[in-house]
């Protein structure tokens, strides 16, 4: 499953998977954050919150997930990683080279940290 909040002020999205992510929770991710992109042409930031990263359910999740930062990453200006997962700073080498936004790690317990950095984004 995976929590998806927005925080329409600040034009933060909160993901924070809780189980292998499955192709479900990406259409479900969309549903809620194609709706503030469209009234605000963009997003400050997107932030992925777990303590460990649990993978993907199937093959056919992780086009999913592929599909999704595809079709918003033009439209977010920074995403944040918070998680004790190597993984976090796994994706963020890698991510770096196919998005347009500024992507960072932080520690699991910066939550607060990484939710300033990224409200900051475009004069926020």
């Amino acid at each position: 499953m995976l929590s998806v909040t927005v925080d329409e002020d600040n034009l933060i999205v909160i993901l924070e998977p809780e189980t292998p992510l499955s192709e479900v929770d990406f259409h479900t991710a969309a549903e809620v954050v194609d709706p503030v992109i469209e009234k605000h042409g963009q997003l400050n930031g997107l932030i992925v919150c777990t303590p460990s990263f649990h993978g993907w359910e199937s093959f056919g999740a992780l086009i999913s997930h592929l599909r999704f930062v595809k079709n918003h990453h033009r439209d977010i200006a920074r995403v944040a990683f918070v998680t004790d997962s190597f993984v976090g700073d796994i994706v963020r080498r890698v991510a770096s080279h196919f998005v347009n936004a500024e992507i960072r790690s932080f520690p699991y317990d910066s939550h607060d940290v990484a939710r300033r950095w990224v409200a900051r984004a475009n004069g926020a």
